[in-house]
């Protein structure tokens, strides 16, 4: 095993989106509609105006964990002075690869990104699986988050 780790490029979405794919299967999300497109549009805009970066673990040359963080701002508060927030997703590591540290490897990765970007503060609505990851990294529950569907 050679893990290294790198960048997302354009070059790699069509892997990256079939893993966040498998991640949302994974997760149980309900598949009703081809997300494919949706999805590469989305980082196709936000990677080229620096608003979503990924770093990405691979085995040799194949992809076997993902990262990603949408930067968004919102006003100010004074738990977030800058109001820009990073927003994790795609967090997900190949199966066969998971339990050795990958997942939090690309953590730290995605994090100095938000430190770099000035973000005040990074979230993520966990999986079950994610939530000891992220506890022992150090982020702290929000009980009251909440989601209203349009």
């Amino acid at each position: 095993m050679n893990i290294t780790y790198k960048k997302l490029t354009v070059n790699d979405l069509d892997v990256f989106i079939k893993m966040r794919i498998n991640q949302l299967r994974e997760e149980g999300a309900k598949e009703d509609i081809d997300l494919e497109p949706a999805l590469k549009d989305y980082y196709l805009r936000h990677l080229s105006d620096g608003t979503f970066v990924s770093w990405l673990a691979l085995d040799n040359d194949r992809i076997i964990g993902t990262s990603g963080m949408s930067i968004v701002e919102k006003p100010p508060y004074f738990g977030c002075p800058s109001g820009k927030i990073g927003l994790l997703s795609n967090m997900f590591t190949d199966p066969s690869y998971r339990r050795k540290g990958i997942a939090k490897t690309l953590l730290s990765k995605v994090i100095d990104e938000a430190k770099t970007q000035g973000c005040g503060t990074v979230q993520i609505t966990a999986s079950n699986m994610g939530v000891l990851l992220y506890s022992d990294y150090g982020f702290e529950k929000n009980e009251n988050f909440m989601q209203y569907k349009l």
